[in-house]
């Protein structure tokens, strides 16, 4: 059985038991039920594109990045999987957030201290749009995206690269912040 799918037996049960526990049923106290729960949260925890938090300075400032690190597994990733001239999420899952607690300047923009989701506008050659959101808890990521809450809209240039990144990466290195996914290495320089 799919992981997906335990996912879905296991909630039903949760509230059938529940179900049948409010109508008289003799569930003792709702046990069989809180078993069942703390399985849903160790699966959550395994999920296939883990959270990763990212924690360094850039010269003398300190950083934060979060973001879910999904894996290539065989697919095609760029103009698939993250489509071209799209809004990006930068990431799986919730979005990518980016925390500044001082001023800092992003490709040589002035960008207030504060946290910040991450998305990107890959392109198929060229530079990638690199966008900070005052929006930076966003549940769904680029679903919830909303252009008016762009704080900083700056370009960075990918370089294609031979070594291959099975799993995304966003690391705090020179120069800034560094995404690197598949064969495509995204600097974005930040100070």
């Amino acid at each position: 059985m799919k992981r997906s799918n335990v996912f879905v037996v296991v909630g039903i049960l949760a509230v059938s038991l529940s179900f049948y526990n409010c109508e008289g049923g003799n569930t003792e106290s709702g046990e069989e039920t809180q078993e069942m729960n703390m399985e849903e949260t160790s699966d959550a925890e395994d999920r296939p594109s883990p959270l990763r938090t990212e924690e360094g300075t850039i010269g003398d400032k300190n950083v934060t990045v979060q973001y879910g690190a999904p894996s290539v597994k065989d697919r095609v990733v760029w103009g698939d999987i993250v489509p071209y001239n799209e809004v990006w999420r930068t990431g799986a899952n919730e979005a990518t957030f980016v925390d500044f607690p001082e001023d800092v300047q992003v490709e040589g923009q002035p960008l207030s201290a504060g946290k910040y989701s991450l998305f990107t506008i890959p392109q198929q050659s060229g530079a990638w749009t690199v966008i900070f959101n005052s929006e930076w808890n966003l549940e769904h990521g680029h679903f919830q995206y909303k252009e008016e809450n762009d704080v900083l809209r700056v370009e960075a240039t990918p370089e294609k690269v031979n070594d291959h990144q099975e799993q995304l990466t966003i690391a705090i290195e020179s120069p800034g912040i560094v995404v690197r996914w598949e064969k495509v290495r995204l600097p974005i320089a930040i100070q």
